[in-house]
C-alpha cells in the first residue's frame, strides 16, 4: 500500500519511510530517519537527528523522537536512536539520541507502551514490553530489562539498571538499581517484595514464584552481604533456572542494590 503523508508534513528529502506509512498534518520528519512499514506518525510529531523506527510503531501528537541529548557536553558528535517493532508511544513523550560520552545509542525494544509525558534520556537502554505510565522518567545511561512496569511520575537516576519484571510504584524514583522481579515503591522508595502478579500474568508457575520470593529474601532479609546472597543465589539456581535473571542483574549492579 501507499504512504499516506499529510500535505501539511514535513519530509526531508532523505528520510526513507516503509510501505503504507502515515505522517499527520504538520510533523517533521528529518532527513536521517528511517521509518519502517506499517507505522503511524500522529500529528505534530517531530522525528529527528539518525532516528530508526521499526515496523508498526504507533507515535502519537506532540512527541519529539531523537533529539539531540539533553546534555551539557554534547558538542552536536555523531549519535543515533533505534526503535524497535510494535511499540506505542503516546502523546509528548520525548526520546533523545545517544550522546559521545555514553557509546552515542538509546535504544528502545518491542512491544513497549510508553504513555503520555513520558522522557527517556539518552544512551539509555530499554528493552521489550516495558510499561512506562503518565510522566514516568530515565534519566541518561539506564537499563532497563524487559516486561518493566514504571507507574505514574516514577523514574530512575543516572546509570541505574532495572532488572525484568521489576516494578516501580507511583511517585518512586530510584537512584540505586533494581533486580528482576523486585517491587519498588514509597517515597523514598524501598523494596517490597517481588512482582508476584506481573509473574502470573506472564505465566510463572506457583513453583517459580515461591523460589523467586526465597530469592528475594536470601536478598534482602537474610542479613547476608551481597557476595555472600549471591553464593547462596548460585548454589539453587542449577534447580531454579527462574531465579538466573535476578543473579545476572544483581552482578550487573554498579550503584549497589536500591534497599
Amino acid at each position: 500500500m501507499a504512504m499516506t503523508i499529510h500535505p501539511t508534513a514535513i519530509i526531508g528529502p532523505g528520510a526513507q519511510l516503509g510501505q503504507n506509512v502515515t505522517v499527520g498534518a504538520y510533523s517533521v520528519i528529518e532527513s536521517e530517519v528511517v521509518i519502517g512499514d506499517d507505522c503511524v506518525i500522529g500529528p505534530h510529531v517531530v522525528v529527528s537527528g539518525d532516528t530508526t523506527l521499526g515496523q508498526r510503531n504507533r507515535v502519537f501528537q506532540f512527541a519529539s523522537i531523537g533529539a539531540e541529548p539533553q546534555d551539557k557536553k554534547y558538542r552536536g558528535e555523531r549519535s543515533k536512536l533505534v526503535i524497535g517493532d510494535d511499540n506505542t508511544i503516546r502523546e509528548s513523550v520525548t526520546v533523545n539520541r545517544g550522546s559521545g560520552d555514553g557509546g552515542g545509542l538509546t535504544t528502545l525494544g518491542d512491544h513497549n507502551w510508553i504513555m503520555a509525558y513520558c522522557h527517556i534520556a539518552h544512551d539509555c537502554q530499554v528493552g521489550s514490553n516495558v510499561t512506562m505510565a503518565n510522566g514516568a522518567t530515565l534519566a541518561g545511561h539506564v537499563h532497563v530489562g524487559d516486561h518493566v512496569i514504571f507507574a505514574g511520575f516514577s523514574g530512575a537516576h543516572q546509570f541505574c539498571k532495572i532488572g525484568d519484571h521489576a516494578f516501580l510504584g507511583m511517585y518512586g524514583g530510584v537512584t540505586q538499581d533494581v533486580p528482576a522481579y523486585v517491587m519498588v515503591s514509597g517515597q523514598p522508595p524501598r523494596p517490597r517484595g517481588i512482582n508476584s502478579e506481573g509473574l502470573k500474568r506472564h505465566q510463572f508457575s506457583d513453583e517459580q514464584i515461591r523460589n523467586i520470593k526465597e530469592a528475594y529474601r536470601v536478598v534482602y532479609r537474610s542479613g547476608l552481604q551481597r557476595a555472600e546472597a549471591l553464593d547462596e543465589l548460585q548454589a539453587r539456581a542449577s534447580d531454579q533456572p527462574e531465579i538466573k535473571p535476578m543473579i545476572d542483574w544483581i552482578q550487573a549492579s554498579e550503584r549497589g542494590l536500591c534497599r
